[in-house]
């Protein structure tokens, strides 16, 4: 099994997400859960095409925290 770290971001009209450990990996969608599921097909496919070009699947080094801010 791999994890890996998705940013949903919100844009003009929509929402879109990325892996920050998968370059070139994106996917959109007008609501935030549907940019989660597109993401996570996109991956899968992502996923797929590696090991169909015989490539190496990258490690997840991503991590996310939130922090606070005071003042």
């Amino acid at each position: 099994m791999h994890r890996f770290l998705i940013i949903i971001e919100k844009a003009a009209g929509n929402y879109s997400a990325y892996s920050p450990d998968l370059p070139g990996c994106v996917a959109t969608g007008r609501t935030k859960d549907q940019a989660a599921q597109n993401i996570h097909e996109a991956i899968e496919l992502h996923i797929l095409g590696l090991k169909e070009d015989h490539l190496s699947i990258p490690k997840s080094h991503a991590s996310a925290e939130y922090i606070a801010i005071t003042g």
